[in-house]
């Protein structure tokens, strides 16, 4: 199983500017590389390197496993869209390997090619984050975010045999409480909810007011939002996986495709499409294939509206959103570990799946293993 550990690198002053120079001038060779595949509608990384492998290690200098690099960008951004020419941003990410990128994780020291030559550059990161160092791969990317610089590495971590699963954990995806388990367990999304209401209270007024300042703040309020509830999924995530692997449990999940077309109330729209489940659902689903859980996918219908004792289904068995009451035999409890209940049951008529997500690029690849993780 591949994922990715963000390192941040500490260059100093010349290196960072040698780190600069040499993005820029690959996004530049990028451009140009991107236009002459346009033209000639190829967009084949072999046949594109006949084509102008010479031209850019002539105009732009660039290394020679470097200027293989930049073909593959070219070529992988075409394999997502081809109906435009693509173009790339002057300080985009840059992809290494093994030919121009070594990682030495005792010394905390990164060896990249440059336009100046190779630069040893210290780097920093979590236990966590070194001890998966042990599996790199030998690829990394190369970003500048907010004047700092990081190295995504990608790892290559064997995976466990999926185990047998006596049972099944449940799960009931909610916007009020973002996780709810079979077993009463609530994961509640009250601190996330807070701060999504009070970043849109400032995001309307840093909207209104339309100076560069305000559009800088905006920018970095919504990094910030993001990150926030980026790592609360991954602390929920680990925690139902804990807990499904201590019992020797499958992971039950809602299959949720489509649920951003669902309507809902205009009082829960702001909630309902910041919701981040398919990110919630991706970490439970590589946390699980990392330690062998089994995961299931089941239908959610009516899930909510099922009585687990007597199998009557009716809206009116949720009069409340909070409470559940079944009008035929009087069975009442949680309505979110109700449904938890059902969706454990159906995932006996279930096979278990891993790896759910699904990703575009290089960068989202894999999972990156960060802050939270």
């Amino acid at each position: 199983m591949r994922l990715c550990v963000q390192l941040q690198l500490r260059p100093n002053q010349e290196q960072a500017q040698a780190l600069k120079e040499t993005l820029a001038t690959a996004n530049k060779a990028a451009d140009y590389v991107s236009e002459i595949a346009w033209d000639a509608q190829v967009f084949g990384q072999f046949k594109l390197h006949k084509l102008v492998y010479s031209d850019i290690r002539f105009q732009f200098g660039l290394p020679a496993q470097l200027a293989v690099r930049v073909i593959a960008k070219v070529a992988d951004a075409y394999k997502i869209k081809r109906h435009k020419k693509r173009l790339f941003k002057p300080l985009g990410a840059v992809a290494f390997d093994a030919r121009n990128f070594s990682l030495f994780a005792d010394k905390s020291m990164a060896s990249l090619s440059t336009l100046q030559g190779r630069q040893k550059i210290p780097f920093s990161c979590g236990k966590r984050q070194r001890e998966l160092l042990e599996f790199q791969f030998g690829e990394a990317d190369l970003v500048y975010l907010k004047r700092k610089w990081f190295l995504f590495v990608t790892i290559n971590v064997e995976e466990p045999p999926i185990g047998a699963a006596t049972g099944a954990l449940g799960i009931d995806f909610g916007i009020v409480n973002i996780a709810t388990d079979s077993e009463g367990q609530v994961y509640s999304g009250e601190t996330l909810t807070k701060v999504r209401k009070r970043y849109a209270g400032l995001r309307q007024r840093l909207q209104s007011c339309g100076t560069p300042s305000a559009k800088r703040h905006l920018q970095n309020r919504s990094r910030k939002e993001k990150n926030f509830a980026k790592t609360l999924n991954h602390t929920i995530a680990k925690q139902i996986v804990e807990k499904a692997q201590r019992h020797s449990q499958a992971v039950a999940l809602e299959d949720l495709k489509g649920i951003r077309e669902t309507t809902v109330r205009r009082a829960q729209r702001l909630l309902h499409h910041s919701w981040a489940f398919g990110q919630l659902r991706n970490f439970i689903a590589y946390k699980a294939q990392l330690v062998g859980t089994p995961v299931v996918l089941v239908e959610p219908a009516y899930t909510s509206q099922t009585c687990p004792e007597c199998g009557h289904i009716a809206r009116g068995n949720r009069p409340t959103q909070d409470n559940f009451r079944c009008q035929a035999c009087g069975y009442a409890g949680h309505a979110d570990t109700i449904a938890a209940r059902n969706i454990a049951a159906r995932a006996a008529v279930n096979q278990p799946i891993v790896g759910i997500a699904t990703h575009r690029n290089h960068l989202q690849a894999c999972p990156v293993y960060g802050a939270g993780s």
